[in-house]
């Protein structure tokens, strides 16, 4: 078989001269990424959030079906009809849907039932959970582990915005259906999640809140000290 024909292509890796020092650079970008509710009007290019939800399609997913849409939004009517969207529900949230445990919960982040974040960030990453592989050369349109691979590839959009030194807020009014219906998407595409992203303003604040320690976190092998 020659290798033009062959199933597989040869691995090149990323190797960075010194692995400690790039995972411990890349751990203190990330230890500065926070929810932020506050952002500048100052404008985000195209080719920046372009670039950023292209690291997000890195991801790994099931049986590399890639079951994500990433639906960005700049447009201001779009923008003014999710806010409402969004606050409709969370209207309906705060008032009856959440349990008190979880209203105590949210008490220290300090959020209620207005969302005008979703105007003022110049750009609205809406990202759906794609329910059947609707590429014309897929083997099958079914998808696996959706949840899971949507999850990783937000993930990958999260860092490379932190990366870029953008801010971004991981919302998820629920439930979502109005996304898909302002936004004209098919049945098959499902909301999963709500990110606005720009630049912090400069009066950003953010909770005191505590990150768990790695001893928290991280167990080796089955729990005994090591």
């Amino acid at each position: 078989m020659s290798q033009d024909s062959s199933p597989n292509l040869s691995f090149e890796p990323w190797a960075p001269k010194d692995p400690d020092k790039a995972a411990d650079q890349f751990h203190e970008i990330m230890k500065k990424r926070r929810s932020i509710r506050m952002f500048s009007s100052a404008a985000v290019d195209r080719s920046l959030i372009e670039s950023i939800v292209a690291t997000a399609g890195t991801a790994p997913s099931g049986a590399n079906k890639q079951p994500w849409r990433f639906v960005v939004v700049d447009d201001p009517e779009l923008k003014r009809q999710i806010r409402e969207g969004a606050e409709e529900e969370e209207r309906l949230f705060y008032g009856t849907r959440a349990s008190e445990d979880w209203l105590r919960d949210l008490e220290i982040i300090g959020t209620d039932q207005n969302k005008p974040f979703l105007e003022e960030a110049p750009w609205l990453v809406v990202v759906f959970k794609v329910m059947k592989d609707d590429r014309e050369e897929a083997i099958s349109d079914r998808v696996y582990y959706v949840n899971e691979s949507v999850g990783i590839a937000v993930g990958f959009l999260l860092a490379a915005a932190q990366q870029a030194g953008l801010a971004t807020l991981t919302h998820t009014p629920s439930p979502m259906q109005f996304l898909g219906s302002i936004l004209n998407r098919p049945d098959y595409e499902r909301p999963y999640m709500l990110i606005p992203i720009g630049w912090p303003a400069d009066s950003a604040t953010v909770p005191n809140i505590q990150r768990k320690k790695l001893s928290e976190i991280m167990v080796y092998n089955q729990g005994a000290e090591q």
